[in-house]
């Protein structure tokens, strides 16, 4: 591609990916510009503070007008590494309304406003890219978006969550305390001061909210996951789950239900974030430490993983280039790229019609019948049991056992009256706990 002149690249945000980004796009400059087909040159930074200097910022560029700099009429591209809702929804609309395409790492914005800013690039005929706002330098929106097009995915089962996969790594390694981890991991910058968005799987629900929308062409919001944490998980939850040949790890789960082609009055997708029991077999098990991977079933493809570093100043700025360079390449031609895919129209389901396997931990009144009773119940319920393991007894005095109940597939909605009719049960002392599992065989 012969190189034409320069694109001009606005920044809001200079934090420690937009450091990346400004450093990659200076060391880099005559390899982009050939990929691109033009010199991509960086006009301006959005900082709160432009006295403040920045590593890998010409200080010159730096400014604290976002507003002024999105309303340039000569910018061509605006990065978006600012993140947060507001002002950042409106400056990227300002910024597509004067021209300019939009490259964003901020997923909680996508996920929640996405539809909004679609129909905006769209009316400006502009791109919105957002590749860096799920799995860091993982490519997998594209794929998802374009390679597998011609597919039609069933599910995407994922650890998009780096901070959560180093703490459950830890636990289930070294058998360290969750709140021990947790302390580790701040101080090494896995997590925030305010771990919450990650530990309670916030951050993981925005990404599935994204990953659902583009593997099933359908709108799907923030609000419309299910969202449960790792703030619970106890070192005997690692443990145990350990001792049964299982891993866990927090989950990011899409998947098409209904009939065999995800049609008919019933059918849409479920997508949820939970703790999982997943199986050390599993190519998701062996996902260590501060990576993500993403695991992909469809029905021509068949299995996809996609693996790598979720997060960082570097792998981040990574994934933006991407888009950068793949936006520039679209405004040489003179169209936009692929806009948004929501042509489906899928209905997003409550968590009550998602089909898993389950572990649930009893602790039940060690006595003639007990076991008979709680199998009892989740037979009348409908859900069928694969294994049951009891944990202590009547030794020493101690009137209580353990029991941990392993099913079959059942629906979760089933699954949650089963566990109500428990509570009610003399014979059950404590549910002790309720955690899914989820890439055996039958999934």
């Amino acid at each position: 591609m012969t190189v034409t002149d320069s694109l001009k690249v606005a920044m809001l945000g200079g934090g420690v990916v937009g450091s990346q980004v400004a450093r990659l796009m200076a060391e880099n400059a005559d390899d982009l510009a050939a990929r691109a087909g033009a010199r991509l040159e960086l006009v301006g930074v959005a900082v709160r503070d432009a006295s403040r200097p920045r590593d890998g910022i010409d200080g010159a560029l730096l400014t604290d007008d976002p507003a002024a700099l999105v309303a340039r009429d000569d910018v061509d591209i605006v990065i978006e590494v600012m993140g947060g809702l507001e002002p950042t929804a409106d400056l990227l609309l300002a910024a597509m309304s004067h021209g300019s395409s939009v490259v964003s790492a901020n997923k909680a914005l996508i996920a929640t406003e996405g539809p909004m800013l679609h129909a905006a690039a769209e009316n400006n005929s502009v791109d919105l890219y957002y590749e860096a706002a799920v799995a860091g330098a993982i490519p997998l929106l594209r794929p998802l978006r374009e390679s597998l097009v011609g597919d039609r995915v069933r599910r995407v089962l994922g650890i998009v969550n780096g901070t959560t996969n180093y703490i459950l790594t830890k636990m289930d390694e070294e058998g360290a305390a969750y709140d021990d981890v947790l302390a580790e991991a701040q101080r090494l910058g896995y997590a925030e001061a305010d771990p919450t968005a990650d530990v309670e799987g916030l951050d993981a629900a925005a990404k599935a909210a994204i990953l659902a929308g583009l593997a099933f062409h359908s709108s799907v919001s923030l609000d419309q996951v299910s969202c449960e944490g790792i703030s619970r998980l106890s070192q005997d939850d690692i443990a145990a789950a350990r001792e049964a040949g299982f891993v866990v790890k927090l989950l990011a789960v899409a998947e098409l239900v209904g009939d065999a082609d995800g049609e008919g009055p019933e059918a849409g997708i479920v997508v949820r974030v939970h703790p999982a029991m997943v199986p050390r077999s599993h190519p998701l098990a062996s996902v260590r430490d501060a990576y993500n991977a993403v695991f992909v079933e469809a029905e021509a493809a068949g299995q996809v993983m996609f693996y790598g570093r979720g997060a960082g100043g570097e792998p981040t700025a990574s994934a933006i280039l991407g888009d950068v360079v793949a936006v520039a390449r679209n405004r040489l031609a003179g169209r936009p790229g692929p806009g948004r895919s929501d042509y489906a129209g899928l209905t997003v389901l409550p968590l009550g019609r998602a089909t898993t396997r389950y572990a649930v931990s009893l602790v039940v009144h060690d006595r003639p019948g007990a076991l008979a009773a709680v199998a009892q119940v989740f037979a009348d319920g409908g859900v069928s049991l694969q294994s049951v393991r009891q944990e202590g007894g009547l030794e020493e005095g101690v009137p209580d056992a353990g029991l941990v109940v392993r099913t079959h597939l059942a629906n979760e909605a089933d699954l949650r009256a089963v566990v109500e009719r428990l509570r009610a049960l003399d014979e059950v002392k404590e549910i002790a706990g309720v955690i899914r599992v989820e890439g055996g065989p039958d999934l």
